[in-house]
């Protein structure tokens, strides 16, 4: 041990020396220096040159000295020496810098090369392998584990901090700075275990549900000697194109089927994407109504349960509904992937779902002693309306009732004016958040409208303090839902969030009774919501604004009380102005936000005011409030806005929809907006 400590040192003397003999040197400078000045330059320039020379083989050449060290200590132990040169593992020794200093034999028979080529960076071997990941933190503990890809092999690579002292022989080694470390980096081939992985991920069982969305009324668009022939060529489709994906297919009830295939067929049908939905629809044996028909597929991607996926696939289906049929969704655990959804969703003639929702309500409400009704955050006058309707409800039934609005728009003012101040209504009529919050309770119900993202309440926190939750919607389902509520009734069929409320108050009670100013307001909604009576407009939808009518709606009040002032007109105007023409049908514009009320609101009467120009199928019409961009999307019938919009995290209705994106500049956003434009029709998706 004493001999190893004098070697160490013995090894730091001669790498010394020549910095020592300068000083010597420099001494005789100074004396040839006294006797003649030229001599002296001579020896000076002598001198430098030694002092560089020394200088490089003490810092160039230190990597290489204890490269030699490493080969020293493991020769220094020849049967451990011999048994990692042979270990079966490639293993290798590199220096803080990514330089290999010394590998096994395994390690150059896989990057087949020899030693005497092996003296480079690690990364110009492995390019996976960064100095980055020489960069522990404490908690990695000294270890680290990554898995790259590199001549179509699989590698494991787990590479390992090692102090000098714990390398060489700590008499050896004892005096290397901290500093002085290595890493030892060794590999594992995995490319089988991958492989069998991924054989084993291929062939894993999917669960799904097929569902023919509109089963009754295709039948009843279709003459009854023609209906039997109908139903088996939709049999023959279904079961034709499941096959083609090697499933197994039965046939629940007329318009219910399940399915279970392996998983690398449901890649192909996602290739295809579902191409049934289009090979269905286009069905023609004289029915007026095209048949449409909603997917759902489950994948339980951790734990392989078949139970788990099945679940899966149930509430994938709700969601396939939830956002109107005709289409394609796929649930793997939280992620969830959509195919389809093009065609705008047909209204239901019947009104059998809306009679037992408005009864359901009712009972819930008959056991509840206080009612919080909330909608979307910067509510609009369709939000304001249904939340009025559903506070009338609570009202005829003697329940205390809140509506949850933290900011009044100017969309929304003047209907507000009616409320806030009135002899007729409660000062509690309108609550904040804070104090929805401390009036909850567990007798609480609390009533969600015209949203079902939670993220997109007034007040998130307020669905977590009760388990008592209704959700009355018009938008279609995201993957983002209100999990838990005891009663959701969400239609993206209709028109307005206030043409379901005013449905339920007539199946609600026997002779609902709403005030002038109720009226006026859940009228505006709709009025507002359809872009007087345009879009999404069905025969479900006038019968509302009837009832609406009957009830104390004044169509002239509300056209006055709506109005847009002549500043705002201006705005809405030079929105117009800044619009472009994007690929021959498409709008893209924005808005002003200084000294607008609501840039979003603008954004939207924009967004609708394009829809007139000739050649325009959607419009895009942006505003930006702090660092968050809103987009406004429009359309008349053929493009389908709202499959646009989650493409960005947002949704809406087909002709209807929006998106936010953060920490995006104007330009960046409408940017974004021409790219996915011009990849979806380069896709067919449009």
């Amino acid at each position: 041990m004493k001999e190893k400590n004098l070697l160490r040192k013995e090894i730091e003397k001669y790498l010394k020396i020549p910095f020592y003999m300068t000083i010597i040197l420099l001494v005789m400078n100074g004396v040839v220096y006294s006797v003649d000045i030229t001599s002296g330059v001579i020896v000076t320039a002598f001198v430098l040159l030694h002092l560089a020379t020394a200088g490089y083989l003490y810092f160039r050449k230190r990597p290489n000295i204890m490269s030699d060290l490493v080969a020293f200590s493991f020769a220094h132990g020849s049967v451990q020496s011999e048994l990692i040169k042979e270990l079966a593992i490639p293993y290798t020794l590199v220096d803080i810098n990514g330089r290999v200093l010394w590998s096994n034999k395994a390690f150059y028979d896989t990057v087949k090369s020899d030693k005497q080529h092996m003296r480079k960076h690690i990364q110009h071997i492995f390019t996976d392998i960064t100095l980055e990941l020489f960069q522990m933190e404490p908690e990695d503990e000294n270890h680290r584990t990554v898995h790259i890809f590199q001549a179509d092999r699989n590698y494991l690579v787990e590479i390992r901090k090692v102090e000098v002292q714990s390398l060489l022989n700590r008499e050896l080694a004892g005096d290397a700075e901290e500093d002085d470390v290595l890493f030892a980096i060794y590999l594992y081939d995995e490319t089988e275990l991958v492989e069998a992985l991924e054989e084993k991920e291929k062939i894993k069982l999917v669960a799904g549900h097929i569902y023919i969305d509109n089963y009754e009324e295709a039948m009843d668009s279709t003459e009854e000697v023609r209906r039997s022939l109908l139903v088996a060529l939709i049999d023959r489709k279904i079961t034709k194109y499941m096959q083609s994906a090697d499933a197994i297919i039965k046939k629940l009830e007329k318009d219910k089927y399940i399915f279970v295939c392996q998983q690398q067929h449901l890649e192909q049908l996602q290739q295809g994407k579902f191409s049934l939905l289009d090979e269905v629809r286009s069905i023609n044996i004289g029915n007026d109504t095209p048949v449409t028909l909603s997917i759902a597929v489950g994948i339980d991607p951790e734990h392989d349960n078949y139970t788990t996926a099945y679940e899966y696939s149930h509430m994938a289906m709700d969601l396939a509904l939830g956002r109107g049929g005709d289409q394609a969704v796929i649930k793997k655990a939280d992620k969830i992937i959509y195919y389809g959804g093009k065609t705008q969703s047909a209204e239901k003639n019947t009104r059998v779902k809306a009679r037992v929702k408005a009864h359901a309500l009712k009972e819930l409400l008959v056991t509840k002693d206080r009612v919080i009704i909330m909608g979307h955050k910067k509510p609009d006058i369709d939000c304001l309306g249904a939340a009025l309707g559903i506070y009338r409800l609570a009202s005829m039934m003697d329940k205390k009732a809140h509506i949850v609005i933290n900011e009044v728009t100017s969309s929304i003012r003047p209907a507000m004016n009616s409320f806030m101040g009135s002899n007729v209504y409660p000062d509690d009529m309108f609550f904040n958040s804070e104090q929805a919050l401390e009036a909850v309770d567990p007798n609480t119900v609390v009533i969600v409208v015209d949203v079902n993202r939670p993220t997109y309440t007034e007040c998130e926190e307020l669905l977590a303090h009760t388990k008592n939750i209704v959700v009355i919607d018009h938008h279609r389902q995201s993957g983002e839902i209100i999990e838990h509520a005891i009663l959701s009734y969400i239609e993206p069929y209709a028109s307005s969030a206030c043409e379901m409320v005013a449905e339920i108050l007539q199946y609600s009670m026997d002779k609902p009774k709403l005030r002038p100013a109720e009226a006026d307001a859940m009228y505006a909604g709709i009025l507002v919501d359809t872009d007087n009576f345009v879009t999404k407009t069905g025969v479900r939808t006038f019968e509302a604004a009837s009832f609406l009518r009957k009830s104390g709606a004044d169509m002239t009040r509300v056209r006055k009380a709506y109005r847009t002032d002549m500043e705002s007109y201006k705005q809405l105007s030079e929105g117009v102005a800044r619009a472009e023409l994007f690929m021959d049908n498409f709008a893209i514009s924005d808005v002003p936000t200084e000294g607008v009320d609501s840039p979003t609101v603008l954004a939207a009467k924009v967004a609708n005011e394009l829809l007139d120009v000739d050649n325009v199928r959607a419009s895009f019409v942006l505003s930006k409030i702090g660092n968050v961009v809103y987009i406004s999307a429009r359309s008349i019938d053929d493009v389908n806005v709202q499959v646009i919009m989650e493409q960005f995290g947002g949704g809406g209705h087909g002709t209807v929809a929006g998106a936010q994106l953060e920490d995006l500049t104007i330009e960046e956003a409408k940017e974004q907006i021409r790219e996915l434009l011009e990849r979806m029709r380069a896709d067919g998706e449009m």
